[in-house]
């Protein structure tokens, strides 16, 4: 049984799925785990495989969502996309991270997609 925290995050995540299905991304996976940490959504958008962390809030008092994605939230999400790539054999494919940014503090709730949001970290 989720926590309202993790209904929220679960609500926001399929929030985001949706939109990003209108604007024409393929969702391939979404929460892929692996001991090193997870990728909330995996996507295909034409050639390029996406994967896409979501953050959400439902005030302001801690900022925008999106600067929530720290550098250290991005070296993890690059060691798992790595994880990812290896595991389905896709280590050359053209690969990027989106971030997106619902703010739902006011109605209906303000949804923001930083497409190419960060490159590649590790180490």
């Amino acid at each position: 049984m989720l926590n309202a925290r993790q209904r929220y995050g679960a609500e926001s995540e399929s929030l985001a799925a949706r939109l990003l299905r209108r604007r024409g991304y393929v969702i391939l996976a979404t929460n892929y785990r692996t001991p090193l940490g997870e990728i909330d959504i995996i996507a295909r958008e034409a050639d390029c495989l996406v994967f896409i962390e979501v953050k959400a809030r439902r005030s302001g008092h801690f900022g925008d969502p999106k600067w929530a994605v720290t550098p250290r939230k991005q070296r993890t999400l690059s060691m798992v996309a790595l994880c990812y790539l290896k595991a389905t054999n896709q280590t050359r494919a053209k690969a990027r991270f989106d971030v997106v940014s619902i703010r739902s503090a006011v109605e209906p709730p303000q949804v923001e997609i930083i497409r190419n949001a960060f490159d590649l970290l590790y180490g």
